[in-house]
This record gives C-alpha cells, structure tokens and sequence, in this order.
C-alpha cells in the first residue's frame, strides 16, 4: 500500500488508519467530530500528499486543455486556480481538478488521488500540437490547513503577506519556516484556509512547524473522516459519488464550470444535447425527517417508484442532523418535496433541502 511522507506523523498522532485508494491514510486521530469542529471553529491540518500532481506546458498547452476541460480557462490570470470537471465525449465524468496558471505555456493540474494514473493516460491520449504532460505526483508532498485560525497560524512562521494571495489563487515559491513551497488559497472545507505544496521530504518538517506555529490557536492534525464530512457539508462534490463516468457536470449541479459556449472540448456535445432536451435528474440535499443514516448507494422512493440513489449521506456535526445527497429524478428536485430513503429495510422519510447545508465562509 502508498504510503504518504507524513506516515510516520500518523503513527506518533495516533492516527487510525485505512486504506483509501491504495493509501494508507488517518480516518480520525481523536474523533472525526472534534476534528470537524476544529475546522469550524479553529483550525486542522490535513495531509492531502496523495492527490495527484501533472503539469502541462508546452507552446499549445492552453489550447490544449481548453479542449480538455468544460471550464474556459482562456480568461485566466497568471497565479489563478480554476476548478473544472473533465469529461468523457457522453459528458460523464473522467475527473474533476483543479488548474493552477504559471503562465500560457505551463499549468499545474492537481487531481484526485485514485483517479491520477487514468487522468495522465487520457492527458496523453489526446495530446497534441506542441504540448507536455508529466506526472510529478512522487515529487511533491500536499498539506491542507484549513479553518478561520488558518491565516493567523501561517502568519506566523513566513514573511510572505497572505493577505495578498486572494481566494482561488497561488504564490510559488513562498518561504515557510525555511522551506520552499507553493501556497494556495482554497480548500476542501468550506472555511478560509490554505493548500501547501512542497518537495516530498520536506513535509515532515513543515507538519511540525505548522503543528508548533497552530498549537496556542487550537490546531489540530484531522484525517479523511472530518474532510469528507466538512466538504458535503458545503455541497462539494467528492469523484465516485456525486461525479462518475455516468454523471454529468450538469446533473451533479456544476454548470457554472461548464462554459458551452466557449469552442469545442470533449463532451460539449453531449452536454449541450443534455441541456436542450432537459436533465432528467439533479443532484439534490436531503435533510432526514426520520430517525436514520442515509448512506451512499441508498435507494431513494417515492410510493413505490424508485427516483434516484444516495450519493454520499451522514450525521452533520454543524448542523445535528441526518443529511445526504442524492441523485434524483427531476420532476422530484424540487425544496420541500418528500421522499423516502430505503435504510436497511426500511423507508424513511426525508426531505429535500436548498443548498448547500452549510454556506462557505472563504475570505474573499
């Protein structure tokens, strides 16, 4: 199994570990609830080493992943992140990524851990023009501190103002603690924070800076278990549950990143012909009215009818409730319709909801 360069740091937090992906990572250290307030409230140090990391250059490499991405990223600025989801010609989804502008002939894209191996050979298999792809995944370590005490705890170990990297943008290289790394504002929470990229061997030594530099402002190391809550608990989409092969940017609710009218990429055909006869289902929030835990891959009913399934479901730790989001069909999308959620063998009421269940707090 992977092992991430902050192993070691797991074992001495007392990290439960699993195997995500082909990774050995933390679910939890002390509760995926304290560490879920944490981030609320303070702040929580993830370690995310095991997304993918490709850059992409070349003289054509703007054009190029215009064709490979529904985003248009022609409008972007030098240091801006953009998020895109990247899709089949059916318009499913190969993957979603973020995209990070050195300049028009070089990109950084970061991309989901268990997707990186697939997403490099679909990148290559429709290079063209003069254009390269690398996978740099082996070289560089990923940490995540996120939370409303992120800025202040950072602050305090470089001399790089952070009010100056805006929301969705980056700042390579950055001196922190006297190690060189790239700082992006964003993350995976909800909450203001930053996404700290560096050489592979100098993650354990920043993890013990930042762990040192957030002690007086309550930081705290938070694993998988935690991420995963605080992200669907501001709507955002987790690949292989509420984005796969066979569900659309459209459907999952992410058409603001997806520009039809921008010249051709792959899948726009599809997506447009989506779009002009109507989704025939909407990624929806659901709050439970009944006792019970809608968890991913959960039938949901309405009468006898089966509408739709369960992307992703837990107990939310802000709000003390049961919620999920599931795919449904359209005619049933609609706030405050009731449907049902078969748990275990059992039908239990739920309602659908506006979202997302908790608004972002991004400093922007």
């Amino acid at each position: 199994m992977n092992k991430t360069p902050l192993f070691e740091k797991h074992l001495e937090c007392k990290g439960k570990l699993i195997d995500f992906g082909g990774w050995e990572l933390p679910v939890e250290y002390s509760g995926i609830i304290l560490e879920h307030e944490a981030v609320r409230n303070a702040a929580g140090l993830f370690d995310v080493s095991h997304m993918g990391e490709v850059i992409v250059s070349g003289e054509d490499a703007e054009n190029y992943l215009q064709m490979m991405v529904t985003n248009d990223i022609s409008g972007m600025e030098v240091s801006q992140i953009y998020y895109s989801p990247m899709c089949y010609p059916n318009g499913g989804v190969v993957d979603d990524l973020l995209i990070y502008k050195y300049n028009r002939e070089k990109y950084l894209l970061v991309v989901n851990a268990s997707n990186t191996q697939k997403d490099v050979e679909w990148l290559q298999s429709h290079l063209f023009g003069k254009t390269e792809i690398k996978d740099v995944s082996s070289e560089y370590a990923q940490l995540a501190l996120q939370g409303p005490a992120a800025q202040k705890i950072l602050q305090k170990i470089t001399e790089k103002d952070l009010d100056e990297i805006k929301f969705f943008y980056f700042c390579d290289p950055v001196n922190i603690g006297g190690i060189s790394a790239l700082i992006s504002r964003n993350g995976y929470t909800g909450e203001d924070g930053f996404e700290i990229l560096m050489a592979h061997d100098d993650a354990p030594v920043l993890w013990d800076k930042l762990m040192a530099a957030g002690k007086e402002e309550g930081l705290i190391p938070a694993g998988l278990g935690a991420r995963d809550t605080l992200r669907f608990e501001v709507c955002l989409p987790l690949y292989g549950h509420e984005l796969e092969k066979e569900i659309t940017p459209l459907e999952a609710g992410l058409g603001f990143f997806v520009k039809l009218n921008k010249d051709d990429f792959i899948g726009k055909e599809a997506l447009i012909k989506q779009k002009d006869e109507g989704l025939k289902r909407k990624l929806c929030a659901l709050e439970m009215i009944e006792r019970g835990i809608p968890r991913a891959e959960y039938e949901v009913f309405a009468g006898d009818e089966k509408i739709g399934h369960i992307t992703t479901g837990s107990y939310s730790p802000t709000l003390n409730k049961n919620i999920g989001l599931a795919l449904l069909n359209t005619e049933f999308s609609a706030e405050g319709t009731i449907v049902e959620v078969a748990v275990r063998n059992k039908r239990v009421q739920a309602k659908v909801e506006k979202k997302p269940f908790y608004e972002k707090k991004y400093k922007k």
